[in-house]
């Protein structure tokens, strides 16, 4: 064991232009905000995304700060998040002064339960009760999550939806209203992160994207803060020092560049272990719907029994392989316990019962298979 490599959840793959695109960042100089690559990334990052717009950020939730302030969050104003999320996507919206409320996942998907959330906003608004302002919606792990409820909300009552697409760039919807979009491109923004676990990484950076030329302008104004054009140092609004600096974005630029090769790993190694770990008991198979096309950003399960996942963890990392539980739900979270909800029960048991497995896009076949039997061994013992 002492001669194989640890294997990682999710690591970086650095296989292609970065070495020339970062050493040309420093042979120029520019490797803060202004210079080539910044430009350059929001462009080609746009057109894969399928927008019109990219603005890029600091990072992840800097972007969705970002994005929620410029589509109306604030102070007075309800925001709707799911309870199953990294606590970044809560965290973005609390920046803005906006209420939370904290809606249930589903269990095909693990997303936020789109169609509760609908028919709770319909009974609220006919009693003259408040209704969100804005809709926080996440693409949980890769996998879109069911946005035509909320394209229904936005055309009957104007709410506002904000993708965060943090884990799931490359993931479309292959049916419906929304089929051939990528995750990002349906609401008024969707947001993405480049952090070093993600599918592509700039070191850590995020971007902002939008059809909308004159919310991609204002989100640019932001990001700088605020500063008007001219050689003065006038600012007309409080702003953020957000933006992402030029040798970061050539990072991002090469590693866009293998985006395609990156998704193709990932949907490989996810069907892989579908295909193996479907004859051992004890754990089911990642969340897949059919209308859609995820990109299984880290492949994660539910157990059969609360508790599980710790000991699976512990087992795994005695076999040299780096699992990790997911994420305690929103609710249970010390910052937010006291929001208001809306259903829990699902994404409790998600918590309770799920693991994430190694997902590194380039692990190999044979490291694969020591975390499948390795998984195997574990749960039969169990």
């Amino acid at each position: 064991m002492s001669e194989e490599r640890l294997i990682p959840l999710a690591e970086p793959v650095l296989t292609g232009r970065e070495r020339q695109y970062v050493l040309e960042c420093l042979d120029s100089g520019y490797v803060s905000s202004a210079g080539s690559f910044v430009r350059r990334f929001e462009e080609e990052f746009a057109e894969v995304v399928g927008v019109a717009h990219a603005v890029a950020c600091a990072s992840g939730t800097a972007a969705l700060h970002v994005a929620l302030r410029l589509a109306g969050a604030g102070p007075g104003t309800a925001v709707a998040v799911p309870a199953f999320t990294f606590i970044a996507s809560a965290n973005a919206a609390h920046y803005t002064g906006a209420d939370l409320l904290l809606v249930d996942s589903e269990p095909q998907t693990w997303n936020m339960n789109t169609a509760l959330l609908r028919d709770e906003v319909i009974t609220r608004a006919r009693l003259g009760r408040r209704i969100p302002e804005v809709v926080e919606i996440v693409h949980v792990l890769g996998h879109p999550a069911d946005l035509d409820p909320l394209v229904e909300l936005r055309d009957r009552f104007g709410i506002r939806i904000v993708e965060d697409a943090a884990e799931s760039l490359g993931a479309t919807w292959t049916a419906g209203p929304t089929a051939g979009h990528q995750v990002g491109a349906v609401g008024e923004f969707g947001c993405f992160s480049f952090n070093g676990n993600k599918i592509i990484t700039s070191g850590g950076g995020g971007m902002i994207v939008t059809d909308n030329g004159e919310l991609a302008s204002a989100a640019r104004h932001l990001t700088t803060q605020a500063k008007l054009p001219g050689g003065g140092y006038v600012h007309d609004a409080v702003g953020y020092n957000y933006r992402l600096t030029n040798i970061a974005a050539a990072l991002g630029t090469a590693q866009l560049e293998c985006l395609e090769d990156r998704l193709t790993a990932k949907r490989r190694i996810a069907e892989d272990y579908r295909r193996e770990l479907r004859r051992v008991p004890g754990i089911g198979s990642a969340p897949s719907a059919t209308w859609a096309n995820p990109t299984f950003w880290l492949y994660s399960a539910l157990l059969d029994c609360d508790g599980a996942p710790d000991d699976l963890v512990a087992g795994l990392a005695k076999a040299g392989a780096v699992a990790r539980r997911l994420w305690p739900p929103l609710h249970q979270q010390k910052p937010y316990v006291t929001c208001e909800t809306l259903g829990s029960e699902v994404a409790d048991r998600i918590y309770h019962r799920g693991v994430s497995l190694p997902s590194s896009a380039d692990m190999s076949a044979a490291e694969q298979e020591r975390v499948i039997a390795a998984v195997e061994r574990l749960l039969r013992a169990s």
